[in-house]
């Protein structure tokens, strides 16, 4: 008996389409060996570890913003360092708390403000999805929004 005779073939996670796995890879083989699904499958992986592994690019991503402004020495008569723009902070006088409260505490400010809206944002999440479930068990005609049928006196 070969090895082949021992690898079966199985259906490609991305296309579906049949194929025999590589005998030197054996049950490690997930796709077919189209370029398309050996890249979408690395895209699917990369985002799940992306996900599993948030918080080490959370505190890199502020280290980094750190060590950037730190970096950026202010001198006399010169403008203090700008930080990039971020989606939060964007509509807040940025010139006016970097004067106040300094360029390192902004940042580590702005950073907990972009963790804090994300954490809200997926408890919404989660109770929107929690209160459609609910709705979608109730009767057809046993709710309304009131402005489709006009109750008479």
């Amino acid at each position: 008996m070969t090895i082949n005779s021992y690898i079966k073939k199985r259906p490609c996670r991305i296309c579906r389409k049949w194929f025999a796995p590589n005998p030197r890879v054996g049950n490690r083989q997930k796709t077919c060996g189209s370029k398309e699904c050996q890249k979408k499958w690395h895209a699917k992986k990369c985002s799940q570890w992306n996900r599993k592994n948030r918080a080490c690019f959370q505190a890199n991503n502020l280290s980094k913003k750190l060590q950037a402004v730190q970096n950026q020495k202010t001198t006399i008569g010169e403008p203090p360092p700008q930080l990039p723009k971020s989606g939060i902070c964007s509509k807040l006088p940025q010139e006016v708390i970097q004067e106040v409260i300094g360029i390192q505490p902004f940042v580590i400010v702005n950073y907990l403000s972009q963790v804090l809206l994300r954490s809200v944002q997926e408890a919404i999440r989660m109770q929107r999805a929690d209160i459609l479930e609910e709705v979608r068990r109730l009767p057809r005609g046993g709710y309304s929004r009131g402005d489709s049928q006009k109750r008479a006196p």
